[in-house]
């Protein structure tokens, strides 16, 4: 069936009960896992003779995106390894979330998408919308939603 499997997580409690999932699947299957977080990137918004940006701010968000997302990785690492399942950790920065996920999807041969769903309804599903809307909608892979 499927043989190796991305995992986005985003460290939520529900990103870590659907890495556990994956990886249940995964040993039942023999499939292997890339977990994957997609950093924001570090942008400024405008720039202004008048403002200045100190480069060492820049360098703080930087290191503090990274270590996040070494201490999400390294969760859904551990998650993995207990449940006895070969593992991948890879952060990527990106401009849009889904396009990260899809991305590292495809760079790394992976031929199934086991992501976690949010559940946004009414409203805040509008205004914020659903990155796991937005990868089933441009998946070439198939992708299994956990809930």
């Amino acid at each position: 069936m499927f043989r190796h499997i991305l995992v986005p997580t985003d460290g939520s409690e529900l990103s870590q009960k659907a890495i556990r999932r994956a990886a249940i699947m995964a040993r039942e299957n023999g499939a292997r896992l890339t977990v994957f977080h997609a950093r924001p990137e570090l942008r400024m918004p405008f720039y202004d003779e008048n403002i200045r940006v100190e480069n060492d701010m820049w360098k703080e968000c930087a290191r503090l995106s990274n270590e996040e997302a070494r201490r999400y990785l390294d969760d859904a690492v551990r998650i993995c390894r207990q449940e006895g399942v070969e593992v991948t950790a890879l952060a990527e920065d990106c401009d849009l979330t889904h396009e990260g996920i899809l991305n590292a999807a495809a760079a790394n041969e992976c031929d199934l998408i086991f992501m976690a769903s949010h559940g946004h309804k009414g409203i805040a599903a509008l205004l914020l919308g659903s990155e796991t809307n937005k990868v089933l909608a441009h998946a070439k892979i198939p992708v299994l939603v956990y809930r």
